[in-house]
């Protein structure tokens, strides 16, 4: 589902579990975490609705083994609860990393303007309620012992009552979340970024428009009203958490990668009075949090009465400290066992490692012992993922979003939806098969030998930090045809793995010494993605065993909060697990090296024509 200007996505909920004996189904392409419909390289099932009878018949019936196997093993259950941008999802899990059942549900968006997204705190709440209570159907309520929020890191604001506040010039209360992915703080952050203020070290030595800061400065500048009105202003994984306890406490986790918090030191009184949010200081921080929790650390009391009742688990059970999304991702694949895989990071410290999280957008997560600063590389973060251990996060702001929006923009997509349709195949599936079709005896990557995309359509979050730069495709031809179509979408996949070349070499160069990516989320399901970054990167490709690596991260929060492991380490060692292991193929080596110099020229013309222009 395509966004659309001011209209909304929204979707019936889905719900699946492990295969039953009796089960018939057919296999399609299914949204990955955070991307509407037919987002690309997804994986899931097709076939008859799981609603009406026959609905009944396979939620009664693995109700019914789930029972029996309970009353024999007396397993213990957690449920993580993931918030991405286009759907909520949960998941229930077991102490080994199994997911033993899954829901999700669409959630919807806003976009009143160019740049302007929005969502309704409401909403998503309601849709974290409904998946929940399917996942938990049936289950003992004695085994689940404990929950975990992720979502993305978007700003909701409420009013003093803790209702919502509107965040747009309509003065739609309802629509009281300002999304990650909103890009309209643009002079507010360029402000911010003059400064030149010490916590800009801790961002890359850049504040990005996607964090909370430049976003309030817009609030206070342009709707007065909500800004006087303002009770308390929440990263979207604290708000799950405060609706689940009825505590304020915030995640160490978004108010260090997200607010210029601090672990030591805590949040800078002079940052916000220099940027104009002196208000904030005067109230001693309560309406952005001044009480900090570490991830997975247990919050308050557990559920309330009412929000047991909302979703439909026990009241008191353990609720962990949140994690914005991605770190969830990272958590639930980068402490894998890798013993007997052949790995270069076998024997190696964690530190070896990128976890990628693939989805709309993607992040690079890598950790050190010791703070590294990194120049476009957000971070160091001390503890805002893994307990201990210093994080630098990269990203590129629109990843899966730039393939469906080049693939579905081409004059070709309706015969490719014809023709996938036809096959019984999801689009990219169909898009994969057509370029082994078309490539002859050439190994498919080397089809784009001139034809190159540059893949910053809304902006560079890393390592370039620049949200002016723009999307740039060298080498269009007359042709409209489907060929055509396949190779701008290899074009655009290559793009996104020289993109993360570039950010993984500006890691290394400032100090990381990494050997391995472990990658999840929806992306990660595209055979043609994995490959790419494998070979565009020179380096190994781990896929998890679970392809629901954010929710297990949710989950082993959960499990934290519970007291059942004693670290989030011991948690991360348990319930990860490795699937599948993609090597590159070293023999393409130097034509990606090509590539590569093509990629870094790309990024230079356009910085000159631009400086062109601005001459005039």
């Amino acid at each position: 589902m395509p966004l659309s200007t001011g209209g909304t996505v929204r979707g019936r909920s889905r719900l699946s579990f492990p295969p039953l004996p009796f089960s018939s189904r057919r296999r399609r392409g299914r949204p990955g975490k955070g991307e509407p419909s037919g987002f690309p390289g997804s994986g899931g099932f097709q076939g008859t609705s799981l609603l009406g009878v026959c609905a009944a018949r396979v939620v009664s019936g693995w109700t019914s083994l789930l029972r029996m196997h309970s009353k024999k093993t007396a397993v213990r259950y957690y449920v993580g609860i993931d918030v991405g941008s286009a759907s909520v999802r949960a998941a229930l899990v077991d102490g080994c990393g199994t997911v033993v059942a899954h829901a999700e549900q669409p959630i919807q968006i806003w976009e009143p303007q160019p740049d302007h997204y929005e969502q309704s705190s409401a909403d998503i709440w309601a849709a974290c309620c409904s998946v929940t209570k399917k996942v938990v159907c049936g289950v003992d309520a004695a085994q689940i012992r404990g929950v975990g929020f992720d979502a993305t890191c978007s700003l909701v604001v409420l009013d003093k009552q803790f209702q919502p506040l509107a965040v747009n010039c309509e003065g739609q209360n309802h629509r009281n979340v300002i999304m990650w992915m909103d890009h309209r703080a643009v002079s507010q952050v360029e402000l911010i970024n003059a400064t030149q203020h010490r916590v800009l070290n801790y961002v890359g030595g850049a504040m990005s428009v996607e964090m909370q800061p430049p976003k309030l400065l817009w609030i206070k500048e342009n709707l007065q009203e909500s800004w006087e009105k303002a009770g308390y202003f929440f990263d979207l994984p604290d708000f799950l958490s405060w609706k689940a306890t009825g505590v304020t406490a915030r995640s160490l986790c978004t108010v260090v990668c997200k607010w210029t918090y601090t672990s030591d030191k805590g949040w800078d009184d002079s940052f916000w009075k220099m940027i104009g949010l002196e208000c904030l200081v005067k109230d001693k921080y309560e309406k952005i949090g001044n009480h900090v929790l570490s991830p997975g650390e247990a919050v308050g009391k557990g559920l309330t009465p009412e929000a047991a009742k909302d979703l439909g688990l026990p009241e008191g059970i353990a609720v962990a400290a949140s994690l914005i999304d991605a770190h969830a991702g990272g958590l639930g694949v980068i402490g894998a066992d890798v013993k007997g895989h052949n790995l270069p990071c076998e024997n190696q410290p964690i530190t070896s490692r990128v976890a990628m999280i693939c989805g709309t957008s993607s992040c690079h997560m890598g950790v050190s012992e010791k703070p590294i600063f990194v120049p476009g590389v957000w971070g160091p973060y001390f503890s805002a993922m893994v307990p201990g251990l210093w994080l630098n996060e990269g990203g590129q702001s629109a990843t899966g979003k730039l393939i469906d929006h080049v693939v579905r923009g081409h004059v070709a997509f309706p015969e490719l939806q014809s023709k996938a349709a036809a096959s019984a195949h999801s689009i990219y599936t169909y898009l994969n098969s057509h370029l082994d079709l078309i490539k002859k005896s050439l190994p498919v990557g080397f089809l784009t030998v001139d034809l190159h995309v540059w893949p910053d359509f809304h902006g560079n979050r890393s390592p370039l930090t620049d949200l002016t730069l723009k999307g740039m495709v060298v080498g269009l031809t007359l042709s409209r045809g489907l060929d055509e179509l396949a190779l701008i979408y290899l074009a655009t996949i290559q793009a996104i793995a020289l993109g993360t070349r570039h950010i993984l070499e500006t890691m290394q160069a400032a100090g990381h010494d990494i050997n391995t990516l472990f990658l999840c989320g929806g992306l990660s399901k595209n055979p043609l993605f994995v490959q790419m970054h494998a070979d565009i990167t020179g380096k190994p490709v781990v896929l998890s065993k679970e392809v629901e690596s954010v929710l297990v991260g949710a989950a082993i929060l959960g499990a934290c909060a519970s007291g059942d492991f004693a670290s989030i380490q011991e948690a991360m060692a348990k319930m990860g697990k490795i699937g599948r292991v993609v090597q590159p193929n070293h023999e393409h080596k130097r034509f990606y090296d090509k590539k590569y110099e093509v990629f870094l020229k790309l990024v230079e013309h356009q910085r000159e024509y631009r400086s062109i222009m601005n001459s005039l």
